[in-house]
């Protein structure tokens, strides 16, 4: 596991919006999107009461792969990857890029379920 670039200082600092940014992991913005797509899968698996044999089948994986799934082990997992298991789930995944606001921050990605 790939450990985060800063270390606690004891002290209270107001969130950023990302838990991984904050803790200091360089590609806080993927992990997100990740986390972000994995509570939709997961949520989309409960309310359909499928066994992870079932959703394995559906999603074209083994079972222990929905087992780490089911547990956010994300390690193994690409975005890409995750939304094609989406659209196997019969969900659109709809990507939309628009310019950003005029601050010197970098660009984000946000994952939004409907």
């Amino acid at each position: 596991m790939v450990k985060p670039a800063a270390e606690p200082s004891g002290r209270i600092v107001r969130s950023s919006g990302n838990v991984f940014a904050d803790l200091g992991f360089a590609d806080a913005d993927e992990r997100q999107t990740k986390v972000r797509l994995a509570v939709v899968i997961n949520d989309i698996l409960r309310r359909r009461g499928l066994s992870q044999v079932e959703a394995a089948k559906q999603l074209g994986v083994n079972q222990p792969k929905v087992s780490a799934l089911s547990k956010f082990r994300l390690e193994g997992f690409s975005v890409e990857r995750l939304m094609r298991f989406l659209t196997a789930l019969n969900q659109d995944v709809e990507i939309v890029i628009h310019n950003r606001s005029r601050t010197r921050r970098p660009g984000r990605v946000f994952v939004t379920a409907a």
